[in-house]
Parts: C-alpha cells; sequence; structure tokens
C-alpha cells in the first residue's frame, strides 16, 4: 500500500544507493577540482616557475618590492669618468682654413702674421662604395714556343664577380645580425652600390657554409672530447614547418643540428652524445637518459629544478620543502662558487654536508606529502619529487664536482640567436639553407668564444681558408 511506511531493507537500500551517488559526486568533485588546479596552475606559469621563455610573460609584470633607493640622482655620477668625444693627436686629414679679409677694416690678410689656430675635429666615415680590381693575367711565350699564362687569384674566379669582403659582408648581416635576405641586398645596394640579387646572397650563404664543411666535423670531434658537455633542443620552423634545433656546446665550441624529430634519432644523427664520455648538463628531458647514453656522466640543470620548485612553492602555498629543497641549492651553489673562486678542490665538507641535509629533508616531506596516485599518471609536483630522490646523484653533481656548473644556461644561450632569427627574419624556406645558417651560427658562436673578430673570420672562411680551434682550448 502506498501510505506503508518503507521496510528496514527499503531504507538500507536507499541508504546504500545514496551513498553510492555520494561517492561518485565526491570523485567527480575530486577530479573537478584537480582539474580547477591545474588549470590555475598553468595560468599562472611564468619565466620564474616553469621553462616558458620571458617573452611569453606579457604587459603584466610580477609585482615587485619597493627599493629603498640609493639616494643618487640619475644620470652621470660625480666622478664617474665622461663619455666623450676625444681629440685625436694624430688626425687623418689636416685640412688648412686661411682668412681673406681683416674683419675690422678689409684689408687683404694674404701676407699677415701668424697669430694662432683653432682647432675643430670632426669624426665621420668615408662615403662607402664598391671598387672593381681588375686582374690581368699576362702570357709569356718561351724561346721553347711554350706559352705560360700567370696564376688567377681565387677570388677571381669568374670573369667578373664580387670580391670577398663583399660575400664576408652579406653572410655576416644574414647571419650575425639577423638582416632577411632582401634586406641583405637592399642595403649592399643602398650602402656600397652593388647591385647584387637575393639568389646571389643566398647562393654566398650556401657556399660559405660549404667552406666550412671540415671545421664543423672539427668542431663535433672536440665536443665529444670535452669534459663538461651542454645540451640542448628548441622547436623552430622551415618552411612553415616545424623542425627541432639541437646544440651540443661548452665555453668555447658551438655546434648544431637541424632535425624534424625532438628525439632520440635526431640526437644520435647529431653524433656527440653517443660517443660523449664526460659529463653532459641538460635538463630532465627523457632524450638525453642515462640509459641510452650510458658513456656519460648526466648533471640535470639546476635552473630548471629551481623554477619547478617555485612553481610546487605557489601550489602549495602552506608546504615549506619546495623553499627549504630551492634554498638548499641556491646556498650549494652559492658555496661552490666561492669555492673555485678560492681555488678550493670542492666545497669545504660541513658547509656542504649542512645544506645536503637540508635538500634530502626537504625532498623526504615533500614525498611523505605527496603519495603516489593509481595509475602511472602522477602530479606534477609527485614527478618532480620522485625525480629529487631518484636522479638526486645527477641533481647535486655541481655540489661533488666543481667542474659542472649549476645550470644549463651555456647551452640556451647559444639557442637564443636562433629564436631571434625566427622572430626577426621569420622561417627558413629550405631545410638546405636552414642547415647552412646553421654551420655558420655554430662556426661564429665558436669564434666569438675565443675572441676572434667575426668579419675577419667569416672572410677567411669564404676564401678558403677559415679559423680552425685548437684543441687545447676545448674546455
Amino acid at each position: 500500500m502506498s501510505g506503508e511506511e518503507p521496510s528496514r531493507e527499503e531504507l538500507l537500500a536507499l541508504v546504500a544507493a545514496q551513498a553510492r551517488v555520494i561517492e561518485a559526486q565526491a570523485q567527480r568533485i575530486e577530479q573537478l577540482e584537480a582539474l580547477v588546479s591545474e588549470l590555475q596552475r598553468r595560468l599562472g606559469q611564468n619565466s620564474r616557475n616553469s621553462s616558458k621563455p620571458p617573452s611569453s610573460d606579457g604587459p603584466a609584470k610580477p609585482a615587485r618590492r619597493p627599493s629603498p633607493g640609493s639616494g643618487r640622482s640619475p644620470g652621470k655620477q660625480p666622478g664617474a669618468p665622461g663619455a666623450n668625444l676625444s681629440r685625436s693627436a694624430d688626425p687623418d686629414v689636416v685640412v688648412d682654413h686661411l682668412p681673406q679679409a681683416c674683419r675690422g677694416c678689409g684689408q687683404d690678410l694674404v701676407a699677415a702674421a701668424e697669430a694662432g689656430v683653432m682647432v675643430r675635429q670632426v669624426v665621420d666615415i668615408p662615403q662607402i662604395t664598391t671598387s672593381t680590381t681588375e686582374h690581368r693575367m699576362h702570357k709569356r711565350r718561351c724561346t721553347c714556343g711554350a706559352v705560360t699564362t700567370a696564376a688567377t687569384p681565387p677570388e677571381a674566379s669568374a670573369p667578373v664577380v664580387y670580391g670577398p669582403n663583399l660575400r664576408a659582408l652579406a653572410v655576416y648581416l644574414l647571419v650575425f645580425q639577423h638582416v632577411p635576405v632582401e634586406r641583405t641586398a637592399m642595403l649592399l645596394a643602398d650602402v656600397y652600390g652593388a647591385a647584387v640579387s637575393t639568389g646571389w646572397v643566398c647562393r654566398t650563404l650556401a657556399r660559405a657554409s660549404d667552406a666550412l664543411a671540415d671545421v664543423d666535423k672539427l668542431l663535433k670531434t672536440l665536443l665529444v672530447a670535452a669534459q663538461v658537455l651542454h645540451v640542448d633542443e628548441t622547436s623552430t620552423q622551415v618552411a612553415g614547418r616545424r623542425y627541432w634545433l639541437h646544440v651540443a656546446c661548452t665555453p668555447m665550441l658551438t655546434a648544431f643540428h637541424l632535425h624534424a624529430s625532438r628525439g632520440r634519432a635526431a640526437v644520435d644523427e647529431f653524433g656527440i652524445l653517443p660517443e660523449f664520455a664526460g659529463v653532459c648538463v641538460h635538463d630532465a628531458l627523457s632524450v638525453y637518459d642515462a640509459k641510452a647514453y650510458p658513456k656519460a656522466v648526466h648533471a640535470l640543470c639546476g635552473a630548471h629544478l629551481i623554477r619547478e620548485l617555485v612553481a610546487a612553492d605557489e601550489a602549495h602555498p602552506a608546504q615549506k620543502w619546495p623553499a627549504q629543497a630551492r634554498d638548499a641549492l641556491l646556498a650549494l651553489n652559492r658555496a661552490a662558487h666561492r669555492a673555485r673562486a678560492t681555488g678550493l678542490p670542492q666545497i669545504p665538507p660541513e658547509i656542504a654536508e649542512f645544506y645536503l641535509t637540508l635538500f634530502t629533508q626537504a625532498v623526504s616531506v615533500g614525498l611523505s606529502l605527496h603519495s603516489r596516485a593509481a595509475g602511472r599518471e602522477q602530479s606534477k609536483t609527485r614527478n618532480l619529487l620522485e625525480r629529487l630522490r631518484d636522479r638526486a646523484d645527477q641533481v647535486l653533481r655541481f655540489a661533488h664536482d666543481l667542474a659542472v656548473p649549476f645550470t644549463n644556461n651555456q647551452a640556451e644561450r647559444d639557442l637564443r640567436p636562433a629564436k631571434t632569427q625566427l622572430k626577426i627574419s621569420g622561417c627558413h624556406r629550405s631545410t638546405t639553407g636552414a642547415a647552412a645558417w646553421l654551420r655558420v651560427r655554430g662556426y661564429i658562436s665558436t669564434v666569438r668564444k675565443h675572441g676572434i673578430n667575426v668579419m675577419t673570420a667569416i672572410r677567411d672562411a669564404v676564401t678558403g681558408n677559415p679559423w680552425t680551434p685548437q684543441a687545447a682550448l676545448q674546455t
């Protein structure tokens, strides 16, 4: 009957059904909260707490603590050296200006006595234009009847050609100053009067790259033999498609490799890391995994870890372990700098032990607060903590070996010009052109690291006598 009270069994069934609904709702709420947390984390990502570049931060600047101020007025400070032009004691050209008539009575001053001189100097560049050198290879007939022609200079490879200085300047503008091909041709025409075509500009870059083929092989050989190697990768565009630019470098050497893949196929084809047996500094990307390249000793970039710890601190403001782990790493880095500066072979043991203990304790606390979830997929925080625990030897290698830097900034600095090229000139039109640009860029980067004038080194390359690095300077 409809008016009857529900039985005990019916009430229990109803309660059980409601419990199942509540449990399902609780799971759904938990999933939604995790999704909201993940979306908030992504929205809060910037160059401080992730690997995103500073240019992606947008116009909004992070809040800064007001600085107390130095009390100094802006501009040049009293006693600071000035930057004004100074007179040259040995001018290149002297022009004498003589007064013609007296400003008082108008009398002619041709025979007047000298009364002093006022000097003004103008520092300028000469008017720039091309000059044509004609090479005449004379022939001589010997008494034996044979006719001998004088040898043709290497730069005069055709009846009329542009010379090595102009070719070197074109390569310099394209690769070092990131000037687009069309604007390079315009600049050479407007400034030097050389009406070159865009095709000539592209061919000049390709020939410079061909001249550096042996240098590129030498750079890779020296990188394989280095004690500490930095590797990294970034995306680029070629003919509208995504490619990956890989770099291997040291403070004195740079080599690039272009590949359609970001993964291990590209690293293997590059040919440096598979044979490398020193310390390899990189981020935690799986492509550089120690199991794939067991000859190398691996070290993780501290800057990446610091940014991840900042993100964990922002995601879990009530937890103290992220700040403790971050501060311990930074303190160890400062101690390593001081040890190197004072000529010590290692960080003093009592200092190292103190901060290493703080770091280990922070990671242990974090792991206890963030248990593993069911399944393979884990939270960003849990993944970070497991990496800090399981790869602690790679994370802390800089603290045990002073030859190893704390960060992978060397590789990031060497990759930056490729990003600048993409922003200014757009993508390369072909993989051939992109590879040529990168080979020359690696040469220029290495040249600058050795303090060699870039224009001189490029001119040496286009004339068939490129500069080569010395093995003694490879570290």
